[in-house]
């Protein structure tokens, strides 16, 4: 199960949450959380005019807030390992793969 993020991928294995962020004329920056790890999971669908996110809070490490302003929209930050920027058009895609986390998360509690 994958989505296309804004230079950004999410991919989901039924236990591992791949993220890769990718900046221009670096390598990528691959960032992988065992769903079990997880204490959280934020989605805010992107509008036609602002990127919408996928957020994972993760134990010991504090979520990142969004930033506001009219080029960010109200999203994390680019640099935040556990959050990933969608367009619209992967609203769908996004929810579904947090769905998918979210059944994973409890089917895999002890």
């Amino acid at each position: 199960m994958d989505v296309k993020g804004v230079q950004a991928a999410i991919s989901f294995d039924g236990e591992w949450i791949t993220i890769v962020k990718k900046a221009i004329g670096q390598p990528d920056r691959p960032t992988r959380i065992n769903v079990r790890s997880i204490s959280s999971t934020t989605l805010k669908p992107a509008t036609r005019l602002f990127h919408g996110y996928i957020q994972f809070g993760v134990p010991g490490s504090d979520q990142a807030a969004e930033r506001k302003g009219i080029v960010l929209g109200g999203r994390p930050p680019h640099d935040d390992p556990n959050s990933l920027s969608i367009p619209h058009r992967s609203n769908d895609a996004a929810a579904k793969i947090v769905a998918a986390i979210e059944e994973a998360r409890v089917r895999l509690s002890p």
